[in-house]
């Protein structure tokens, strides 16, 4: 008989593929083979997620897309849309399972039977139930592995259904994490990302307990002795647990790269406080001027909200004017979506959806003049490019280290290497054009 077939759809973060990576390998443990998500399968799995409007509605297109190439396939929900929301995704026509927070690391051993539902089945623990680690990391799927080192959060933003899909803040073992990141360099991976829903806040949980038994710092200290990784990269920190201790070391690291991404949500101290984040805009400022004194090429990546309840327009321009003058490289902007079960849904001060969508467009067009200055400022300088394994219309794009994104002609020898190169101009799509300066390959 021949192996069945399973294929996956990853929705959100980088710590969803990080998972869905590690669900896969639990099926081909089974004896099941891994398929694309356009290709006949036996089981589809689609790894939800909760944070955007837009991710809860593409759930019944990817639904529907794999009805197209199967439609007697067994089609599973997983992840934090389906710990929120399970018997909405349950009534999708053609769902057969939903997986709550912790069982969706036990998906196989639902899967005794793959006759179709009428209904779907739902299975899901309560939230406060998740209160147990489950490691994971990506493999196979990219240059890139995502590598998860902490998961859930104790932080009660106004706006987040994070701890309610995810659970409270709880670690991976320290030993566990560097036997994973050996794992993944034995693959031949060269650069592996720190994922996790509050990375700051390693340590917590680690044995079950909410004492720290490790800090962030020990735990990037000790993942920088680690053989054969060439790239370390932090993925995502709060402000406020990014510490000078922490900064001056991936300064002086042989593996960290120069690059942060650190969530801001908004410039105004005001908007802040209503949104219950644990720092002032005064803290944010001073952790990039930090981070610039000590690497003055450093990536800095922000995080913002827009058109959240009681954000007037003058709030708005302190949030422009605030990350206009601040020396960042790039916003990832959010339109603020309503949640159920948030404070924030209930608050007063409703923010059209028409000037959410303008105060966006404004913060985009923001980023993209920051991103082409951080480019400019890098233009002559020497760098190390990693380079992914997709074709994009007869190129290859890879990342310096800095995150600057450099294209080339396609030659498919260049993918998963290292190279280095001295970035000369930047082209007409925006990307970055070098010259090569060491011929062997990494």
């Amino acid at each position: 008989m021949s192996a069945k077939k399973v294929a996956f759809y990853t929705l959100g973060c980088k710590l969803n593929f990080s998972e869905t990576s590690t669900i896969a390998r639990s099926f081909e443990n089974e004896g099941f083979q891994r398929v694309e998500f356009d290709e006949a399968a036996d089981v589809y799995v689609i790894n939800t997620c909760s944070v955007t409007e837009n991710a809860d509605k593409r759930f019944k297109t990817i639904v529907k897309h794999a009805q197209k190439a199967n439609e007697d396939a067994f089609l599973i929900a997983v992840g934090c849309y389906a710990q929120l929301k399970p018997e909405e995704l349950a009534e999708v026509d053609g769902v057969d399972l939903v997986l709550g927070a912790t069982e969706k690391f036990k998906i196989t051993d639902y899967l005794n039977d793959l006759t179709k539902n009428d209904h779907g089945e739902v299975h899901s623990c309560e939230i406060d139930e998740a209160d147990f680690y489950v490691g994971s990391y990506s493999i196979g799927d990219r240059t890139r592995a995502f590598l998860k080192v902490q998961d859930g959060c104790d932080y009660k933003c106004t706006y987040c259904t994070i701890p309610l899909a995810r659970g409270i803040s709880r670690s991976d073992r320290l030993e566990n994490v560097l036997q994973n990141a050996s794992e993944i360099a034995e693959q031949g991976i060269k650069e592996i990302v720190l994922t996790g829903v509050n990375i700051g806040d390693y340590g917590k949980g680690e044995f079950g307990n909410k004492k720290h038994e490790h800090t962030f710092l020990e735990l990037v200290q000790a993942l920088d002795e680690v053989e054969g990784i060439e790239r370390l990269r932090i993925s995502s920190i709060e402000p406020n647990l990014l510490k000078n201790e922490t900064i001056d070391f991936v300064a002086s690291s042989n593996t960290f790269v120069p690059h942060f991404h650190i969530p801001l949500q908004s410039g105004s101290d005001d908007m802040l406080k209503r949104m219950r984040r644990r720092y002032l805009s005064d803290l944010y400022a001073d952790r990039v001027n930090k981070i610039k004194s000590v690497m003055p090429d450093a990536c800095i990546g922000v995080d913002v909200i827009v058109g959240f309840p009681g954000e007037t327009d003058e709030h708005f321009l302190e949030t422009y004017n605030f990350l206009q003058k601040l020396n960042i490289s790039y916003l990832h902007v959010f339109t603020y979506s309503e949640r159920d079960n948030t404070p924030a849904a209930e608050m007063d001060g409703v923010v059209p959806l028409k000037v959410r969508k303008k105060r966006s467009k404004m913060l985009r067009g923001l980023s993209a003049k920051k991103r082409r200055a951080f480019y400019e400022s890098q233009l002559g300088n020497t760098s190390t490019v990693l380079f992914e394994g997709e074709n994009k219309s007869g190129y290859i794009h890879g990342f310096t280290e800095n995150y600057v994104k450099v294209k080339a002609p396609w030659n498919p020898e260049m993918v998963n290497t290292l190279k280095k190169v001295n970035l000369t101009e930047i082209d007409e799509d925006g990307l970055v054009r070098f010259e090569m300066l060491q011929e062997e390959l990494v």
